[in-house]
């Protein structure tokens, strides 16, 4: 049977069609700036997005570290929330590589950053300090879109500071789709963007970041130092561009199922229904359990991500149809209520 997999929506396989384009793409010597479907991609982000240039790289974690590191200098901060994926879950690169500093911030429960918290942490002008240079956002959190309104008023809070504004778009282009408007009107009040393609846009690899000319040149020397640079990448740049062309607007199917599978699993003895933002539903299920319920959906070839915490988190995907809803709904039936 084949395997509804809800552990991220990175576990996306190439379709078909994308790989069609894959092995049609024109390539080059990126390296050399020669790979005229990297350009392609690179140019058309930013011209989407509104912003002057792009880069194409293999991960977001790469695309963040290499804004916060042309942002930032050695022993300068950035402002970045406490449960944020570049402060959390991307090793530590910003301190390691760049000798930059985090200063961590508490969500609000929306994910914002409240902006007044984030003034108290702003360093003076003090040799005893870390020079606090930008804020790093990030969007969607955990499934959570962010207010266009909170977005305008980060933009005007920053400006008002001298800092320089980054978001972390991992799952941008769920926020457009989630909110009704355009990726570009989310992506206007930011100095520099990372967006993920190989998410729930389905590519196989790679995210681009897009800023100012002068922020992409620096970010093309980091992308070098750090190991980043590519030569035929054009064959995974076709990919992102199908899925910019195809996977876009499908992505309120992922949010409806996402939203279909909550309501299945709201009234599931045993079944704690948390939350349902974008394409991703939060359970808690007892702790004591979780072995014993990980083992039965494996064997109804049901995958989700299952740790030492209560809380699940179930991502819908490209590769999740409506019959996979059904089978991980009777799946939790099933196990809750033998």
């Amino acid at each position: 049977m084949e395997w509804v997999d809800l552990r991220s929506d990175t576990v996306t396989r190439p379709t078909p069609a994308m790989r069609a384009a894959m092995l049609d793409a024109d390539v080059g010597d990126d390296v050399y700036g020669e790979d005229p479907t990297v350009n392609a991609l690179q140019q058309r982000l930013a011209d989407d997005l509104g912003f002057e240039a792009g880069l194409f790289v293999p991960s977001g974690t790469q695309s963040n570290l290499l804004a916060l590191m042309s942002h930032c200098e050695r022993g300068d901060e950035y402002l970045v929330g406490a449960d944020a994926h570049t402060y959390k879950f991307e090793g530590g690169g910003a301190a390691v590589l760049g000798s930059i500093q985090p200063q961590p911030i508490a969500h609000d429960a929306d994910g914002s950053l409240p902006l007044d918290k984030v003034a108290a942490a702003i360093k003076p002008i003090d040799p005893h300090f870390a020079r606090t240079r930008l804020l790093a956002l990030e969007n969607t959190w955990h499934g959570r879109a962010l207010p266009v309104s909170y977005l305008r008023a980060a933009h005007d809070f920053v400006r008002e500071r001298g800092l320089a504004l980054h978001l972390d778009g991992a799952r941008l282009y769920n926020a457009a789709i989630a909110g009704g408007v355009p990726a570009r009107e989310i992506a206007q009040h930011f100095d520099s963007v990372s967006v993920c393609l190989s998410k729930g846009l389905g590519a196989p690899v790679g995210s681009v970041l897009v800023g100012s000319a002068a922020l992409i040149d620096k970010a093309r020397r980091w992308r070098k130092v750090t190991g980043g640079g590519w030569r035929q990448a054009g064959m995974l740049a076709a990919a992102c561009m199908y899925a910019l062309d195809h996977h876009v607007a499908r992505l309120a199917d992922d949010h409806a199922r996402a939203a279909r599978l909550a309501e299945g699993l709201r009234n599931i003895p045993g079944v704690d229904l948390l939350g349902l933002h974008t394409n991703m539903v939060f359970v808690d299920v007892p702790a004591a359990r979780l072995r014993e319920l990980d083992t039965h959906l494996r064997a109804a070839s049901v995958r989700i991500s299952i740790g030492y915490l209560p809380t699940l988190r179930l991502v819908t995907h490209l590769d999740i149809d409506d019959d996979g809803v059904t089978r991980v709904i009777d799946a939790f039936k099933t196990f809750f209520t033998a």
